[in-house]
């Protein structure tokens, strides 16, 4: 069994994700509204994440691997939180101490 399908897994999710998910959709180059993100979100049983300032002043100290500024505030996220991000994305392994799951 995978470690997301455990139902003893926690699934958090940042804020910053649902930011990019609702600016995306605006622009049109996602079908995903308000109203099915908040079911996704509610029968994933996801916690969502708040950023902090705590979170905003590690990206001080986060190098330039990634450019996409969703992508860092994530990456300095998890890295503080010590959680691990499920991507498929290569350019977070570049990232010393950041679990990757995909």
């Amino acid at each position: 069994m995978s470690v997301l399908a455990n139902v003893a897994t926690m699934r958090e999710m940042s804020t910053i994700s649902l930011s990019e998910i609702a600016i995306k959709e605006t622009r049109g180059k996602l079908a995903f509204g308000k109203e099915e993100l908040s079911q996704a979100i509610a029968d994933l049983r996801l916690h969502i994440l708040p950023y902090t300032e705590k979170h905003a002043q590690s990206l001080f100290d986060l190098p330039l691997h990634h450019t996409d500024p969703f992508d860092r505030q994530i990456i300095a996220q998890a890295l503080t939180e010590g959680i691990p991000v499920v991507t498929s994305d290569h350019s977070f392994t570049l990232y010393r101490g950041l679990k990757v799951i995909w």
